[in-house]
């Protein structure tokens, strides 16, 4: 068990950034899901409006320290080529 004061109040700031994250990260990947749903589903009209959702939460998750930033443009980066495709297809 710990002794100190500010160790016990570190574990509980630890608990409460950890589940902000997990948040943010789940809300990130719905987001994604939604765009590749849409995506696979052709539908022209929603893409753009979901696509921004995306890069908008994976932006988010960079500034705040929950992804890295190369994972972020990766991943923004593979969604607007497949958002592409399906524009120009």
């Amino acid at each position: 068990m710990v002794n100190h004061k500010n160790v016990k109040k570190m574990i509980k700031a630890i608990a409460k950034r950890t589940l902000i994250n997990k948040m943010r990260k789940s809300k990130t990947r719905t987001a994604i899901r939604k765009l590749v749903d849409i995506i696979k589903s052709g539908n022209k009209e929603n893409v753009t409006p979901a696509f921004r959702s995306a890069e908008s939460n994976l932006h988010k998750c960079v500034s705040k320290g929950v992804i890295h930033k190369n994972t972020a443009a990766r991943k923004i980066s593979r969604l607007n080529a497949k958002v592409k495709a399906l524009m120009t297809a």
